[in-house]
């Protein structure tokens, strides 16, 4: 169990991420289409998850938007973002604001959250995705692995690029 932020208030999320040198488990999400896809999306390229709470939340936004403008220079990698929204936020969001670099995955109805230790278990969000960065390699091995502390923070985005070079 982890022990964050959120807004100045203790949380906790179910579990810890995997760490670093670890295999990325399978996972399933949904996407903006309603059909479901896993880890085999990614298909031989790298893969970064930007994982957090709710898209229509100011923070969140933001790491969406920072990471699409990040993916933009990016050559075979996989960028991502993850959270418990309905596909059609994740659609509305991208739509709105010209997201196309990333792909939204939704856990809405997957035990992703539980299965990386990210779903929170108190607190105003409890239910939701804590936020998260996980990046791994081409053969799936985590290479870089961020649990924010604090959620209401953006994660550490030039660690995350980094860990790609």
């Amino acid at each position: 169990m982890a022990t964050l932020l959120h807004r100045g208030v203790t949380v906790h999320s179910v579990g810890e991420l995997p760490p670093v040198g670890k295999k990325l488990r399978p996972f399933s999400l949904t996407g903006q289409d309603m059909a479901d896809f896993g880890v085999e999306i990614a298909a031989g390229r790298r893969l970064v998850l930007n994982i957090f709470p709710s898209v229509d939340t100011g923070v969140c936004a933001m790491s969406v938007r920072r990471f699409n403008e990040l993916a933009a220079g990016l050559t075979d990698t996989l960028v991502l973002c993850v959270s418990a929204d309905l596909p059609y936020a994740h659609k509305r969001f991208c739509g709105a604001e010209g997201i196309e670099n990333v792909t939204t995955g939704s856990s809405f109805r997957s035990g992703f959250g539980l299965d990386f230790g990210l779903t929170l278990v108190d607190g105003k969000m409890r239910g939701l995705l804590s936020r998260a960065v996980l990046v791994a390699d081409k053969d799936l091995t985590i290479l870089h692995a961020e649990q924010v502390s604090n959620i209401s923070t953006e994660p550490d985005y030039d660690a995350a690029l980094a860990a790609l070079s």
